[in-house]
C-alpha cells in the first residue's frame, strides 16, 4: 500500500511556509479496518501530512539536492479531533530551520475551521549514495520521481 498525504499545495513561501490539503475518501484502503463502523484517517497519518508537506518545503528550498527526506523526531504532537470521509485538512506548516541535512518546523491541520493536529517535529534529508556510492542511479530517479509529483502537487497552486 502506497501513502500519499497531499492532494495540492494551495501556497508556497519558498523556504518559510507552506499550505498543503489533503481529500478524505472512504476508498482509500486503511480505512477498512480503521475503523469499520467508525472509519477515520489514523492519527499517524495525519502526522505524516504534516511531515510530507513539510519535505516539498525541504526539497524546493534545496533544489531537490535530497533523495531522502525522513522523519528525525516529532514532539508535542497533539489530536484534537478525528477526521472522516469526505473532510478536508489543510495543512500549514511553517519552518524554523532548514540547514544542509536536518530542519525542523511547526504544522498544524485544520478542517471546518477546527485544528486537528499539532506539532513540532524535524526532518534529516540525505542522499544513499552518502553511504554507497553505487546507489547514486537510486538517487537520480527518486529526485526524478520527486520532481513529477511535485509539479502535480503545485499544477493548482
Amino acid at each position: 500500500m502506497r501513502f500519499i498525504l497531499i492532494d495540492k499545495v494551495v501556497s508556497l513561501k519558498s523556504g518559510s511556509e507552506i499550505k498543503a490539503v489533503k481529500n478524505v475518501s472512504l476508498a482509500e484502503e486503511y480505512l477498512a479496518d480503521h475503523f469499520p463502523t467508525f472509519p477515520v484517517l489514523p492519527g499517524v497519518l495525519l502526522l505524516e501530512g504534516l511531515i510530507e508537506s513539510a519535505s516539498w518545503l525541504v526539497r524546493d528550498a534545496e533544489n531537490f539536492a535530497h533523495s531522502m527526506v525522513l522523519l528525525e523526531q516529532a514532539r508535542n504532537v497533539k489530536y484534537k479531533s478525528f477526521l472522516t470521509p469526505g473532510e478536508t485538512i489543510e495543512y500549514t506548516v511553517q519552518t524554523k530551520t532548514i540547514e544542509e541535512n536536518v530542519s525542523s518546523f511547526v504544522g498544524l491541520g485544520v478542517s471546518k475551521g477546527e485544528t486537528i493536529v499539532e506539532a513540532k517535529f524535524g526532518l534529516r534529508h540525505f542522499n544513499l549514495a552518502d553511504e554507497d556510492s553505487a546507489m547514486a542511479a537510486t538517487d537520480a530517479k527518486v529526485i526524478e520521481n520527486m520532481r513529477q509529483r511535485w509539479k502535480l502537487l503545485k499544477s493548482s497552486e
